[in-house]
């Protein structure tokens, strides 16, 4: 079974681990980087927008690690 990790913690390491400048992921992206530097050294948080344009830029995905529960009635007891 994978290990879970926070989904910043994946948009961090795609980050670091791409080699890109600051610049060149400002302007691939549209996030600025007086957004992207602290969040990549783990200082600060990103908006729910910024981290979604990263994931679509990286192509990483939220999935879920187990089975959803299903909806229904609620038995007492």
């Amino acid at each position: 079974m994978p290990t879970q990790q926070p989904i910043s913690e994946a948009l961090r390491r795609a980050i670091n681990e791409s080699g890109m400048s600051f610049l060149a992921l400002e302007k691939a992206t549209g996030v600025i980087r007086q957004s992207l530097m602290p969040f990549a050294r783990g200082e600060a948080g990103i908006n729910s927008e910024s981290a979604d344009k990263l994931a679509v830029y990286f192509g990483l995905e939220l999935k879920p690690s187990i089975e959803p529960k299903k909806k229904g009635k609620r038995q007492n007891g």
